[in-house]
C-alpha cells in the first residue's frame, strides 16, 4: 500500500490503513519523541497520543505536506503542551470529543489478532508477560476480560482513542513476539 493511498483509505476509515501507517510512522515519531526527552516512557505515551490525535483528526490532513511532518508536528505539539501543564503524568491528558473516535473502529480480526487466536493459551500468556505491563493491561482488559473500547477507557482513566492506539501497538508486538518463537 501507498502512503497516499493510505490516507486515502484512512479518511475513508479504513481499519488496515490505520494499521499500515501505524507501522509506516511509529519508529520516526517513537524515536524523535525518544532524542526530545529521552525516556522510553514518555516517549512511548506521547508517540501513543500523536498517533491517536493524528488518526481522529485524519480528514484534516493536508496532502500538500508530508504525512511523516504533519504526525512529528502532532507529536511536537504535545509535548510542549505537557511540559506548559508541568505535570509529570502524561495519562492525565483531557481527550477531544469521544464521538469522533468512533470512526476507526473495526471489529474485524486483524491478522494479528488471528495470529494470536490460534496460539496455545499457556504459551500465550507466557509471550504476553514479556509485553511492557501497560500493555499486558490492555490486551488482559480486552481480551480476557472482553472488556469494551469504552469500558477499558473508563478503567484505565484514559481517552478512547488512546486505548485504541495503545492495544493496536500491543497487538503488534505480541505478534512479533509469537513469530520470533
Amino acid at each position: 500500500m501507498e502512503i497516499e493511498e493510505a490516507i486515502k483509505r484512512a479518511k475513508a476509515n479504513d481499519q488496515k490503513a490505520f494499521n499500515f501507517l501505524l507501522d509506516t510512522y511509529w519508529d520516526a515519531v517513537y524515536g524523535f519523541q525518544l532524542k526530545r526527552i529521552q525516556n522510553e516512557n514518555d516517549a512511548e505515551d506521547i508517540t501513543i497520543q500523536t498517533f491517536s490525535r493524528a488518526f481522529d483528526r485524519i480528514e484534516t490532513f493536508d496532502d500538500k505536506y508530508k504525512f511523516k511532518t504533519w504526525l512529528i508536528t502532532i507529536s511536537k505539539n504535545i509535548h510542549i503542551d505537557l511540559m506548559r501543564k508541568e505535570k509529570h503524568s502524561i495519562s492525565q491528558i483531557i481527550s477531544n470529543d469521544d464521538k469522533s473516535v468512533y470512526q476507526i473502529l473495526d471489529e474485524s480480526p486483524s491478522p494479528e489478532d488471528e495470529l494470536i487466536t490460534e496460539q496455545h493459551l499457556a504459551k500465550l500468556l507466557r509471550d504476553i508477560k514479556k509485553l511492557k505491563p501497560h500493555y499486558q493491561e490492555v490486551i488482559n482488559l480486552r481480551y480476557f476480560q472482553e472488556l469494551s473500547y469504552k469500558e477499558i477507557s473508563f478503567q484505565l482513566k484514559e481517552p478512547m482513542n488512546n486505548v485504541k492506539v495503545k492495544l493496536l501497538r500491543a497487538k503488534k508486538l505480541l505478534a512479533e513476539i509469537i513469530q520470533k518463537n
